[in-house]
């Protein structure tokens, strides 16, 4: 059985079905009379319905049927309006009573008697049962005394009425009361008025239909005869005792024969209902009006109303229910103090409004057990839900959805779809995402259409199962590392991160290295990471000058099946380090010493000399700054520490100190600092002191020296540099017009790597040619003269660029020089000639730093 309700609650969306059966059974009936058989009535596709036999007799020995007939099918009662009365056989489908039915007992206002069930049936279908009690004619009517006195004066007119005591029969429809009969009236004194009240039941009235004498007769026997329409009829009796008594002659009348009233249900105690009036034209007491309900009455009328005898108000007494009874009458007599008063009567109908003031109900036919897959599709069944509503019209039109439903921010993933009969299926609307929220508390909102609304509420709660639908993620696309020169092979470099939302093995992430290559060599030379936490480690010690970046991707895999991954990009930089000092080159130092010569009077102002140093580093590690640290204690002297310019401040500095020998050093701006330190001996030259006209300082002239130092740089600069331009066209001109003539050149060769001895090779001027090029470094662009080997020297072919004289303000050393670039230059084959030029390649800069070959060295600035 446990089996059926787990498969119903996983597959009932698409094989659910349901059936409408009606049946009747007369009332009376014992217990165990079989009503109808479920399973043959709705034609179900399972197994035969059990036999036909009730549980008891299945028990009997041989009372039951063979084994082995195909499938069993099963009957489940869902909801039973009558379980003391009604069952279900669970095999067989049999619907049986368990004990005698009184029809009257059960439905006691109800002109209609019904009884319904649902049952499930072979776990795949609903059958609607509703079962019609029929009524037997087993009751007479019956009058609630055997007798009935009544005094009637003899001065009533004829037309008057009086109401009679009504019989009242359990029974229902035919077979109820029908009529009343009006017997033993000798005189044709009365008549008999059979009238219907609102709710269809009848009453008698008595009517005069001649003038009363007293003295003629004073006492009258009437018997009424109450019939039904059963087959044969059932009759009761009652007789009337009719006395006449002399009596004042006007009666009590009122406004109308008849009252409509609106009253809303579940008025408050002590509501006003109706203000009668009657009046009477008698004076005294036989004026005076008594009011009451009539001697007929119903027991519910007073228990729901009281009415004032002296004013003739009627307010509310018990609580009033639409639900039970929407229409009340009453019947209200108004009678005089006088002797032998004539009673007046009206009726009041109490129509009842209905209020809203029952909530709906909401009750779970199944809800899904176990957690739902985050994979689940949309329409995926979770419950059944059925809601009703006890009030009528427009207060119980129900409407029904979600909590938190719809689609917007924040909204659960379950929606309502209504079904048949208030009934209604809770399915997933998008799918589901367990990341997001792990388990959701559905909870269905009911709301009828009163004004005000009710609502009713009722939850369920639904777990989200995990599925891998969800790659690792980085935290970053690219993941940028630094790391110094010379680092130590192992040196931790950084960590990347990926995180997985997914749960267990879904999310657990492990990392490793895409195949790549820096260069030639593979990127598994270069670095390793840690599979579990992605920390990277070095494997090898890096070098700038080699190697000053390099790229590398990153996999983060989950352990799901199947697995999902993603992909980051890791840039480590290698930083440069401070590990070249700065080399002083101007002024030239013998044994870190030059001397500086300074005319005498040359006044505050006047350039000592410029000292210029290099640095290898860049960067920071590569800005230089200049300063005096010893020497100037009387500060003769100031030296500009950015352009290393060292200047007089003194104007009479020379008699102070013919002979200042001033330390200077250079420091560059690294971590650490790295500097060199040079003594300059400056020295006061006699000489003559500037023309008139010149500029003077402190208001005394000086003569400045004929030639400054800058000059003889220049001069020299441009004259090798002319005179090295005419030798290599000279050799060029040779070399085309002396191609057969061999001159021997010894050179040396600066191996690539740096180790080793140097060779040397014999080169003829046949295999030297000079290509212009142009070229650019960090410090902007540069003129190039190339010389290349000829294609005689393939197996060792060398390249050089001549590279004009760099201006005072660079801060690189200022020379002439032959650089020999990378030697795995590619030479056209079939190349002939010096003036053919061609393409090399060279390698890379930072695996193959050229050595240069200084040629030239300007020595004397």
């Amino acid at each position: 059985m446990y089996l059926s309700i787990c498969c119903f609650f996983l597959f009932w969306a698409p094989a659910l079905s349901l059936k409408n059966l009606n049946y009747s059974v007369p009332e009376e009936q014992g217990a165990g009379t079989v009503i109808g058989n479920i399973g043959r009535d709705a034609r179900l596709a399972a197994g035969a319905a059990g036999g036909g036999m009730l549980p008891a007799e299945r028990g009997a020995p041989g009372g039951g049927p063979g084994g082995g007939r195909g499938p069993k099918s099963t009957f489940r009662v869902l909801e039973n309006s009558a379980p003391h009365l009604l069952d279900v056989d669970g095999e067989s489908g049999l619907l049986y009573t368990k004990q005698r039915i009184d029809r009257e007992a059960l439905c006691r206002r109800s002109t209609k008697c019904q009884l319904s069930l649902e049952v499930f049936a072979n776990d795949q279908e609903i059958c609607m049962i509703k079962v019609e009690i029929q009524d037997l004619n087993d009751n007479a009517p019956a009058f609630p005394s055997d007798q009935v006195d009544m005094d009637i004066s003899e001065n009533a007119a004829p037309g008057t009425r009086f109401p009679l005591t009504s019989a009242h029969d359990p029974d229902a429809g035919d077979n109820g009361l029908r009529t009343y009969l009006l017997t033993r009236d000798d005189y044709g004194l009365f008549s008999l008025d059979v009238k219907s009240r609102g709710d269809g039941t009848k009453f008698p009235e008595l009517v005069i239909q001649k003038p009363l004498d007293r003295e003629e007769q004073s006492h009258h026997t009437l018997v009424l005869t109450a019939l039904d329409g059963g087959d044969p009829p059932r009759s009761g009796t009652v007789q009337i005792n009719v006395r006449l008594i002399d009596s004042n002659d006007n009666s009590p009348v009122f406004e109308a024969a008849s009252y409509v009233v609106e009253l809303p249900e579940n008025a408050p105690l002590g509501t006003a209902v109706i203000d009668l009036n009657a009046t009477d034209a008698d004076e005294g007491t036989n004026g005076e009006v008594l009011y009451s309900f009539s001697g007929y009455a119903p027991e519910r009328v007073r228990d729901l109303f009281s009415i004032d005898p002296q004013s003739g108000l009627i307010r509310v007494k018990g609580n009033l229910d639409y639900e039970e009874s929407g229409l009340i009458e009453i019947d209200v007599q108004a009678r005089d103090l006088g002797p032998n008063p004539i009673p007046a009567h009206c009726k009041v109908t109490v129509r009842l409004i209905d209020r809203n003031d029952n909530a709906p109900t909401i009750g779970f036919v199944s809800v899904r057990q176990g957690a739902l897959s985050e994979a689940a599709p949309p329409g995926t069944v979770i419950a059944l839900v059925r809601v009703t509503d006890r009030d009528s019209g427009k207060n119980g039109q129900l409407q029904c959805r979600v909590l938190g439903g719809g689609g917007g921010p924040g909204a659960v993933p379950f929606t309502l779809e209504e079904n048949y009969d208030n009934f209604y299926t809770v399915v997933t609307d998008r799918p589901l995402d367990r990341e997001a929220q792990d388990e959701y508390n559905v909870t269905i909102v009911a709301r009828d259409g009163g004004n005000p609304p009710l609502n009713s509420t009722k939850s369920f709660s639904v777990r989200i199962l995990d599925e891998n639908d969800n790659p690792p993620r980085f935290s970053k696309n690219l993941y940028v590392l630094q790391v110094p020169e010379n680092n130590i092979p192992g040196e931790y470099l950084g960590s990347v991160l990926a995180q997985d939302p997914d749960l267990g093995q879904n999310g657990t992430v492990s990392y490793s290295i895409l195949p790549g290559h820096v260069g030639d060599v593979s990127i598994y030379t270069y670095v390793s990471v840690n599979p579990t936490n992605g920390a990277i480690y070095a494997l090898r010690s890096f070098n700038y000058e080699q190697t000053k970046h390099f790229e590398f991707r990153v996999l983060a895999k989950d352990s799901g099946s199947p697995h999902r991954e993603s992909n980051a990009t890791v840039r480590v930089t290698v930083l440069d380090v401070n590990d070249n000092a700065p080399l002083i080159v101007l002024p030239a130092l013998i044994n870190d010493t030059a001397e500086l010569q300074v005319p005498r009077n040359a006044g505050v102002g006047y350039p000592v000399g410029t000292v210029r140093a290099l640095d290898s580093d860049f960067g920071e590690s590569g800005r230089l700054t200049y300063e005096i640290v010893e020497g100037n204690e009387e500060h003769l002297f100031e030296m500009d520490p950015t352009s290393g310019e060292i200047r007089t401040l003194h104007p009479y500095w020379e008699e102070l100190s013919p002979v200042a020998e001033l330390v200077v050093k250079v420091s560059d701006h690294g971590k650490p600092s790295l500097s060199a330190v040079a003594k300059l001996i400056v020295r006061a030259l006699a000489g003559p002191l500037p023309e008139a006209g010149e500029p003077q300082v402190n208001g005394e002239q000086h003569r400045r020296p004929h030639w400054d130092l800058s000059l003889p740089l220049i001069v020299t600069l441009s004259t090798v540099s002319i005179i090295l331009l005419a030798a290599m066209i000279t050799i060029a001109v040779k070399c085309k017009r002396e191609n057969k003539e061999i001159r021997t050149y010894n050179c040396r060769i600066a191996d690539g790597s740096g180790g080793g001895k140097g060779k040397k090779k014999k080169i003829s001027k046949n295999d030297i040619m000079l290509v212009p090029s142009e070229g650019e470094d960090s410090r902007g662009p540069l003129n190039v003269m190339n010389v290349v080997s000829s294609p005689s020297l393939a197996t060792s072919p060398m390249y050089f660029d001549y590279q004009t004289r760099l201006p005072l303000s660079s801060p690189r050393s200022e020379v002439m020089y032959l650089k020999p670039a990378s030697n795995n230059l590619t030479v056209p084959q079939g190349h002939v000639g010096c003036h053919t030029s061609f393409t090399g390649q060279g390698t890379n800069a930072s695996e193959a730093p050229p050595s240069r070959m200084s040629i030239i060295q300007v020595g004397d600035f």
